[in-house]
């Protein structure tokens, strides 16, 4: 019986680590002021931590490099490279992120390749209910310290379509 047991365990426990969590998959982000997408993202967790790359930018060559930012860096990010010196397109911009439970993490961050700024992060999943949320929509909040910040919604998008925004 405790061999059952213990069988039955282990594959409950290896079962539970094949599911994704729901934030895990890619997304369009949506400017809040304008409603227009801005960027195509993948979201996945790596080594425990939610970690997110964008895949494509709307409007902008996809080999920009984040020129805004030139001379900023960061000692946790990327070695402290000059974000400058980095590409937009497929470098991981969200990292850090500890899960807090499923479809909600925590206590990492985003940095604007725009202009080089490093932002607390909070991401929650939240399922289409068909009222406040159509789809599947996943709230990125950018925090500056003490809840000061601002959240986008992005939507739930397929991998061509986030890797296509031109």
């Amino acid at each position: 019986m405790k061999k059952f047991l213990a069988l039955i365990s282990i594959l409950f426990t290896a079962l539970s680590l094949c599911i994704a969590d729901p934030a895990e998959g890619y997304w369009i982000s949506i400017d809040e002021k304008t409603n227009k997408e801005t960027a195509g993202w993948k979201i996945w967790v790596e080594n425990g931590k939610l970690t997110g790359a964008i895949t494509s930018i709307a409007g902008f060559p996809q080999d920009q490099k984040a020129v805004g930012a030139k001379g900023k860096s960061y000692n946790d990010f990327k070695g402290g490279a000059d974000i400058g010196s980095l590409q937009s397109v497929g470098t991981n911009w969200i990292y850090g992120l500890s899960n807090v439970s499923e479809g909600k993490w925590a206590n990492g961050y985003i940095i604007d390749p725009n202009d080089g700024k490093r932002y607390n992060c909070k991401i929650t999943f939240h399922k289409a209910d068909g009222k406040k949320y159509k789809s599947d929509t996943l709230e990125m909040r950018g925090e500056i310290g003490m809840g000061i910040g601002r959240s986008q919604y992005w939507k739930k998008a397929t991998k061509e379509s986030a890797e296509g925004l031109r």
